[in-house]
This record gives structure tokens, sequence and C-alpha cells, in this order.
């Protein structure tokens, strides 16, 4: 299957098809506590400029990995949160973990030594995910967030990497 996926990066005019997989996940209540699509520009300058990536199959843009600064102190420039989606149509093929290790090969290029996911506990798939690609678990943030009146436990991963430190 990965012989048939291309991974590219996206631009603006990449964002109605990016913003509708990001309400995919928005709509399955394990991705994000986001509840709304943001516009394109409050996602763009929420988001690092470089590391958007868009996965192609057939014309179609089927998924999407970035990543969003982690703070904003100078001393973690190089730490990054991951952002990941897939469209459901195209979900357990690998497309995941083909945009994922795409996105850490870019973030290490860019001078990022440090990922970090933060994911719902019960969301066993993307935990399984960035585990096979190298991330750690590091702990997890119990209720930390609660979403149409259900609290949500955070898994907390990172990786760190082995080429810049």
């Amino acid at each position: 299957m990965n012989t048939q996926i291309q991974i590219t990066p996206f631009t603006k005019t990449d964002w109605p098809v990016i913003s509708a997989i990001y309400k995919e996940g928005i709509d399955t209540q394990m991705a994000t506590f986001e509840t709304l699509v943001p516009t394109w520009e409050v996602w763009h300058t929420s988001h690092i400029k470089s590391c958007r990536l868009k996965a192609i199959i057939k014309d179609e843009i089927v998924g999407w990995a970035a990543l969003s600064p982690a703070s904003a102190r100078e001393v973690y420039k190089g730490v990054a949160e991951v952002s990941i989606y897939i469209t459901s149509k195209y979900r357990n093929l690998g497309i995941g973990k083909l945009l994922l290790s795409t996105l850490i090969t870019e973030s290490e290029a860019e001078g990022f030594w440090t990922l970090q996911a933060g994911i719902f506990s019960t969301n066993k798939a993307s935990i399984k995910l960035h585990k096979s690609l190298g991330f750690r678990e590091i702990g997890y943030r119990e209720k930390i967030g609660k979403l149409n009146n259900i609290w949500y436990d955070n898994t907390i991963l990172e990786r760190r990497s082995k080429t810049i430190l």
C-alpha cells in the first residue's frame, strides 16, 4: 500500500480538505478537545510553518500531520506537539505510520529534538502508532478535559531525536 501513498507538504489551498478530515477527528470525540474546526488563519498561526504534511492516494488527500509549538519560550524551541489525522475511509492502511515517520524525519531536519503527543487514553490505535515509531509513554493526565460532560484522561508520550542529542 505504501507505494501508492504520496507524502507532500500542504498549504492554505489544501485547507478545505484538511479541515474536513480534522472535522472527522473532532466528531469521533477521541482525537481532540476541539469542538469546532478553526479558520485557516487561526490554525496557521498556532502551528509551525514547516512540517505540515498531507498524504495523497490517487490525487485525494487522505490524511495530514503537523506540529505546534510546545511553548513560546526560547528554551523549548526544539519541542513540538504532534497532530495527525486520517480520514475514516482510509484508516488502518499504514497511512498514519508513513505520515508520522515522515514528520519525524522532517522535524529532525528542522532542528526539533523532542516531539510530544497528548492522546486520549481511550485512543489505543493512536497510542500504539506513536509507540511503534519510538515514542515512549511518560505518564498520563487524569480527567484533564471534559467534552460533552464526559471527563477524559490523556496519555502523554514523547520521542527524543537520536540524531540531534
